[in-house]
């Protein structure tokens, strides 16, 4: 037995704080889990509802009806708002070691030069007008000259430039566009914002820390150049080492889960220590693990559950206990920072895209898509509260701001991309370029056969087309989950859309996120004079397989007939 050490800070936890403690932390977990269940029936973004919880948990709503109740279960001061305060740095820590897992290198230099120029602009124009509006006009954008002009000024343009990359991931996947064309250069853009986006933010809370000190701004901005270095070459390198060692000796899941997280807290702990942000170390810690080509699509699906089911609830929760949103609701700061952000951000990705030959329809897509805030935005906006760089007010309108862009997102998308009589796959699909037994080991194999298949069926080259659907596969899996795979690729001078379909019983690894080999293989060419047949076509796939029963009856068929058969009740209610 251990003795009893009195003079421990966790001892000035007596049994009454610790009660507290344990039904607060109730309390708001299971609040913020079933607004957040609700709230994605509705088809909104989770965070909602969990800070929903919070607002109805804290001083806004439960403060004004119960405040003794909110008093006891939230207190202002004392040790169980210590610990709460531990468990959120905690939770925030982690929440963005998953967003840094997002973060793929290799994807941003292979879409080239649409995602360059949408992530360039994407970024630069909403931070230029951003920035103006905050220096000429600083009160209108929540200035309470706590820190200098020149330092709000920056902030807002940075909070006006960053995305939220999990958010419009997980849009993008609701709206069966992920894993297409236009899905890769939205998530690539996302990724150069975010990599920039907060190693300006870095510098920002550097120059707060710096007090006006050139000496000690340099030594901030070294310290951050430096550690972003050195955790992606030396520590990404490390890591792309080690991670197989984890895998092999220890169990699934708990050991790379284990790995992942101290991983997140040693780079915390290291950027806190240099006089940067913990967050800042766990993003950077992330996006060097998850560049990692050991780690699984299904490992960094369980990291990102196991972080969204209990940490993030919490966090975001929390916000809403800490702060009164009725009262530091204004309705004119609000509303200019809605229509700031909004116009510099559409505006900026939407001529990036055009710039780089995106057809206007699918440009303007793409400035909605990269407009989506969400979780991202409310993490910056209450560290630079806590840094004193905003008020309350503004943070208050940066999370009112964060959640509309987050909201209007995925309906401004099917609007613009929407068309009056959309493709629909099994219409396409022909008895020539069906195969029944997909013969290929791998993804290459399956590739390459239903690339003959098809180019019996259509007269083009066989080795053109795998080629060009190859090319497309390395930039990222086509897995899509449950067993389906829909490899795929535009071609110039191309007619109409072509479809060759296969059925692989054995399964064959695509990398999905739930870790299912695909038993449905899908090979899909559209002209790129259309980019949207292909977003059409992959998002009547998935509507259509959706429903366990067609995947399990498409996965039996052994011949043209029953492939038809199998397909025939949907394409007739259609």
């Amino acid at each position: 037995m251990f003795p009893y050490v009195p003079n421990l800070a966790l001892a000035a936890l007596d049994p009454g704080e610790v009660t507290r403690l344990l039904v607060a932390l109730g309390v708001l977990l299971v609040a913020a889990r079933v607004l957040g269940e609700l709230a994605r029936k509705l088809n909104q973004p989770s965070v909602l509802g969990e800070l929903a919880a919070g607002v109805l948990l804290g001083p806004a709503l439960l403060g004004r009806v119960l405040p003794d109740a909110q008093a006891w279960l939230f207190p202002t001061e004392g040790p169980t708002k210590v610990v709460l305060e531990g468990i959120r740095l905690l939770a925030v820590t982690l929440f963005l070691l998953v967003a840094g897992l997002e973060v793929d290198f290799s994807r941003v230099l292979k879409q080239g030069r649409a995602a360059s120029s949408v992530g360039i602009l994407g970024i630069a124009v909403p931070f230029a007008i951003g920035f103006a509006v905050a220096w000429r006009f600083p009160e209108l954008v929540g200035w309470s000259g706590q820190v200098p002009r020149g330092t709000h000024a920056l902030f807002f343009a940075t909070a006006l430039s960053i995305s939220a990359l999990p958010v419009i991931a997980k849009t993008l996947i609701d709206l069966h566009l992920y894993r297409s064309d236009f899905g890769m250069i939205v998530i690539a853009s996302a990724i150069f914002n975010d990599l920039v986006g907060w190693m300006v933010f870095a510098v920002i809370l550097g120059m707060v820390g710096a007090q006006g000190s050139p000496d000690a701004l340099l030594g901030v901005v070294a310290s951050i150049i430096a550690f972003t270095i050195l955790i992606l070459t030396v520590g990404r390198w490390a890591i792309h080492r080690t991670l197989p060692w984890v895998q092999a000796h220890t169990s699934w899941p708990s050991g790379v889960l284990v790995f992942a997280i101290a991983l997140a807290l040693f780079g915390g702990a290291l950027t806190e220590k240099a006089g940067l942000h913990a967050i800042f170390g766990a993003f950077l810690t992330g996006v060097a693990l998850g560049d990692s080509s050991h780690l699984r699509e299904r490992t960094r699906t369980t990291i990102r559950e196991f972080v969204s089911s209990f940490f993030a609830p919490l966090f975001f929760a929390g916000i809403g206990v800490g702060i009164d949103f009725l009262a530091n609701f204004d309705l004119l700061l609000c509303t200019v920072v809605m229509l700031v952000a909004c116009i510099g951000k559409i505006g900026g990705a939407a001529l990036g895209a055009r710039l780089a030959g995106m057809v206007p329809r699918e440009s303007w897509a793409i400035g909605f898509a990269m407009n989506a805030r969400g979780s991202m935005e409310i993490v910056l906006g209450l560290t630079a509260l806590k840094y004193a760089i905003i008020d309350e007010r503004m943070f208050v309108a940066l999370v009112v701001m964060a959640l509309l862009t987050s909201v209007m997102s995925g309906p401004f998308i099917q609007r613009v991309l929407g068309r009056p009589r959309p493709r629909r796959f099994a219409r396409l699909l022909s008895s020539k370029a069906f195969v029944d037994r997909i013969a290929g080991p791998d993804r290459r194999g399956a590739v390459r056969e239903l690339s003959r298949a098809l180019a019996t069926a259509s007269g083009l080259d066989a080795g053109r087309i795998e080629e060009a659907v190859w090319a497309r596969e390395k930039l990222g899996t086509t897995g899509i989950g449950d067993g389906i795979a829909i490899p795929h690729a535009r071609i110039a001078g191309l007619a109409a859309p072509l479809i060759a379909f296969g059925v692989a019983p054995q399964g064959i690894d695509f990398d999905a996120a739930d870790g299912k080999h695909a038993r449905l293989v899908f090979l899909i060419l559209t002209p790129a004079e259309q980019p949207g047949a292909q977003l059409e076509i992959l998002a009547d796939i998935s509507r259509t397989l959706k429903d366990p029963d067609v995947r399990t009856k498409l996965v039996e068929v052994t011949n043209w007939t029953e492939l038809l058969a199998a397909l025939r009740a949907d394409v007739d209610a259609r």
